[in-house]
Formats: structure tokens, C-alpha cells, sequence
């Protein structure tokens, strides 16, 4: 079994890595030391080694921001701007992001092990993007005249929510904090946000920006920590009017609880998913090898979305089979800095032993291995693209979310097999339909119990799409309008018209 290429390492020349600038909690406009002054390691995957210690925020740290978020929203201009107004610096924020675009994937690739070149070229540019497209709809909120039934007129109103949670995940850092600052901030809401603890540096990059953008002081604070500490700390807020998080299924259960047991806010979850990804027979197989190998090795398999259960129609399995093992050889794994370089290390260590763990359920239970498998011999947290076959849908490997680049083969032969076993998750994030006959895929797609399908593509993420899950995948949508009106709410106002007998 010929592993995969593995780059020499010796590439990031060409990169300029910079001092890392902002290591502290930002509050109320300053970026601060915590109060209890304990800090924590941030470790760069590729190597191991520490790039930074950043202040460890802790539950009175939390109080800090919310009291700093919570006079911003009652007293500040920022709910008070018009949408013009708001319009103009968000704007303002997303021309400082794409100037500072290559520093900004520099810390996620440092961070996060993300590919540098990925990095700059697509998930900063979409960060970008989701500050213009909200920016855009600041001035565009309006709500709704009523046709009442009886001697009434009436109107709805739709208002920010108040102060915002924002719980990051550490996958795709960057992109994700402008997916969800960015509808806080055009709906008028002040923000608390607390990033990954394995991945707080753009954040607080991005903070830093927020100012030099005009953002009020107190409208947007950041709080670096850990997620029983600082993260329980948002959740269970008396003065927090909502949190929006993305991350685990697990952790989505307690934010849940703890919003329950507090102060009953509103909570928006995206979670986890194991998406099919379905194979119909008639379909061109080089090119689908294509598709399904990057649904799964995209951002080395820490996707959420990733089509991890690939169903693959009898008539042409062995084909596929064969051509995705070849190219899954192919791909080159190693520093994310190198060009040449199309897979990079995992994004820490709990990570990268919980992928590993996974793979060795799957030799147990009697999944064929038929390429990778293995960490890289080298530092740092380097996976071989992995491939199983004669995957049952029992399996653990077909069941839990792996979040890395793993990938179970199974066969199907009827449309109506396909959909009761692709259904059969607890899950119900994403899924994605290979097929030439439209039929086919219009049946599939409408019984397939998820929130995003994709038809002949994968991975298509646009802003304009809205994006979320059905079942333990979570509830609430990111992107389109959709992301914006879960950070309002609506307010109706009656009143009786003229002569009527109410007064």
C-alpha cells in the first residue's frame, strides 16, 4: 500500500509569518489582561510548538464584556444608527479584512493547520464577502403592515435581539467569525464572541480591526477561554439575549441546557453531520471520484458538511473504488505553507488522537482498509487520507462524526435502499446526489431528510444560501437572510383607527 505523497516541509520562505500582535481579551474597545492574569498555550499543528500564550478568560471576565455589550445595546449609538450608518462601517470593516487578508490566513494556518493558499484565497475573501452582503441589508430591515380584522391598524417592527453569544469553532476560524459577527452587527446587536481555545488568533486580529473600522467601544468584545469555563459563562448569561453557536453536537446539548436553566434565551445551534454523499450509476466516475474525495479531505475532513457516508450504486463501485484509492495516494500531505501541499495537519492533538481512535474502530469491526490509515512519520498532526470498504451502516466509522479525512464506501442498489439508508442518522446536516437523471435526483433530494442538498456538486456554499441542519444537526440558519432575521425579533404594534369605538 504506496502512502501518501508527503511534501518536504521546508516551503513557508515565501511566507513572511508575523509577530503575533494580540494575545489578550478585547473589551470594551482594549484589549486586556485577564483578571485572574492566567494565560494558555496556543500550539501550531504542524509542529508542535507553542506560537503564543493568550489570556485565559474566565466567568468574570465574561461579566466584564456582557456589562461592557449590555451598555452598548441600552445606552450606545450602535442599535440607535441608522442602517446607512451601520452600512458604512461594516463596510469600512470588511476593506480592512481584505487589506490585512494574507496576515489573517497566516493565523489560521499557524493556528489551525488550514492550507495557507486556501487560506487567503477563499476563506478570508468569503469573510469579506459576509461583511458587504450584511452591510448591504443594514438599511434594509423593515417590517410588515397588517390588514387587521376588526377597527385596528397594524404594523410589525423588527428590532435587534439585544446582546449576543457568538461561540466560534476552531475549523474554519476567520470565515466563521465574520458568518456570525457580521448579521449580529447589520441587525443592531452588540456581540460577545469567544473563539475556539485552539484557535484564537485571528479573532482577536479581527477585534483589533473592528475599532480601526469605527465600531463603538462595547459592541463587539472578545473572550478568549475555554469552553467549560468561558463558553458555560455566555451560556448560562442572566444578561445575554441569545447565542448563536457552532460546534459540536455534544456541546450543543449543554448550551441548550444552560440557556434553559438561566434565562430561557434563544439559541441557534449548527452542529455536527455525517452527510451521504450519493453515487448514481450514471454518472461520469473520474469526475465524481473527484468531488466525493474533496468532500471528505477538504480542510483535512474537519468539515462539518463533509460527505463522509459515501453510497456508491453496484453497477459502478468497483470503478469508483479503484479511482478515488488512486487519487487519495496521490494527494500531497504536509505544511499547509507549501503550494504544492493539498492536505495539512489536524488542529490539535485531541483531534488528531480522535481520528486516529476512529480508524482503529474501523479495522475492529471488520472495515477493509484499503489506503492510509496512519499518521505521517514527522512532528506534528499529520493523517493520511483514509479509505475504508465492506463499511456496514452499523459501524461506528458510518455512524459518528469523525471530522477528519476518512472516508466509508457503501454499496447500494436501488434509489429507494439508498434513501432509507442515507436517512438513517441521527444527523441531517448536508447531503449530496450524483446522478444525469433529473428523476432520480428530484426524488432523492426531496426525501432526503437534510438541511442543504447538493445536486452534481459538493461543498457549494454560497451567502445568499441559507445553511443548517434538520434532527441533532441543529436548528437555525447561517447565510442569506435568513442569518440575519435569527438576530432580530419582531415587535407588533396595534392602535384603533379614527372614530373607532375603543376609546
Amino acid at each position: 500500500m504506496a502512502p501518501p505523497t508527503q511534501s518536504n516541509g521546508n516551503s513557508e520562505s515565501h511566507v513572511k509569518i508575523p509577530k503575533i500582535k494580540f494575545t489578550k481579551l478585547f473589551i470594551n474597545g482594549e484589549f486586556v489582561d485577564s483578571l485572574s492574569g492566567k494565560t494558555f498555550e496556543s500550539i501550531d499543528p504542524r509542529n508542535e510548538e507553542v506560537i503564543a500564550r493568550v489570556a485565559e478568560g474566565d466567568k468574570e471576565d465574561v461579566d466584564l464584556a456582557v456589562k461592557a455589550a449590555r451598555h452598548a445595546f441600552d445606552n450606545g449609538p450602535w442599535p440607535r444608527f441608522s442602517g446607512t450608518e451601520r452600512r458604512r462601517i461594516l463596510l469600512k470593516l470588511a476593506d480592512l479584512i481584505e487589506e490585512n487578508a494574507e496576515e489573517i490566513a497566516v493565523l489560521d494556518t499557524v493556528d489551525a493547520g488550514k492550507l495557507f493558499s486556501e487560506g487567503k484565497n477563499i476563506n478570508v475573501p468569503s469573510a469579506v464577502g459576509s461583511f458587504r452582503y450584511y452591510a448591504g441589508a443594514a438599511d434594509k430591515i423593515h417590517g410588515t403592515t397588517l390588514k387587521m380584522s376588526r377597527e385596528l391598524q397594524g404594523y410589525t417592527l423588527r428590532e435587534p435581539i439585544g446582546v449576543v453569544g457568538l461561540i466560534i469553532p476552531w475549523n474554519i476560524p476567520a470565515q466563521i467569525f465574520a458568518y456570525k459577527v457580521a448579521p449580529a452587527l447589520a441587525a443592531g446587536c452588540t456581540v460577545v464572541v469567544k473563539p475556539a481555545e485552539q484557535t484564537p488568533l485571528s479573532a482577536l486580529f479581527c477585534a483589533h480591526l473592528t475599532k480601526l473600522a469605527g465600531v463603538p467601544d462595547g459592541v463587539v468584545n472578545v473572550i478568549t477561554g475555554f469552553g467549560h469555563t468561558a463558553g458555560a459563562a455566555i451560556s448560562s448569561h442572566m444578561d445575554i439575549d441569545k447565542v448563536s453557536f457552532t460546534g459540536s453536537t455534544e456541546v450543543g446539548r449543554l448550551i441548550m441546557q444552560a440557556a434553559a436553566t438561566s434565562n430561557l434565551k434563544l439559541v441557534s445551534l449548527e452542529l455536527g453531520g455525517k452527510s451521504p454523499f450519493i453515487v448514481f450509476d450514471d454518472v461520469d466516475v473520474d469526475k465524481v471520484s473527484d468531488l466525493a474525495l474533496a468532500g471528505v479531505t477538504c480542510n483535512k475532513g474537519e468539515v462539518c458538511a463533509a460527505g463522509s457516508r459515501v453510497f456508491v450504486q453496484e453497477g459502478i463501485y468497483d470503478k469508483f473504488v479503484e479511482k478515488v484509492v488512486a487519487k487519495a495516494k496521490a494527494k500531497v500531505v504536509g505544511d499547509p505553507f507549501d503550494p504544492n501541499v493539498q492536505q495539512g495537519p489536524q488542529a490539535d492533538i485531541n483531534q488528531y488522537e480522535k481520528i486516529l481512535s476512529y480508524i482503529e474502530h474501523g479495522k475492529r469491526e471488520g472495515a477493509t482498509l484499503l489506503t492510509g490509515g496512519k499518521p505521517l512519520d514527522r512532528k506534528g498532526y499529520f493523517i493520511e487520507p483514509t479509505i475504508f470498504t465492506d463499511v456496514t451502516d452499523d459501524m461506528l466509522i458510518a455512524k459518528d462524526e469523525i471530522f477528519g479525512p476518512v472516508m466509508s464506501i457503501l454499496k447500494f442498489k436501488t434509489v429507494e435502499e439508498v434513501i432509507k439508508r442515507a436517512n438513517d442518522t441521527k444527523y441531517g446536516l448536508a447531503a449530496g446526489i450524483m446522478t444525469n437523471d433529473w428523476n432520480t435526483a428530484n426524488t432523492v433530494s426531496r426525501s432526503i431528510r437534510a438541511g442543504v442538498i447538493w445536486i452534481n456538486c459538493y461543498l457549494a456554499f454560497d451567502l445568499d444560501c441559507p445553511f443548517g441542519g434538520y434532527k441533532m444537526s441543529g436548528f437555525d440558519k447561517d447565510h442569506g437572510m435568513e442569518g440575519l432575521y435569527k438576530y432580530l425579533q419582531i415587535k407588533c404594534v396595534a392602535t384603533p383607527v379614527y372614530n373607532s369605538p375603543w376609546l
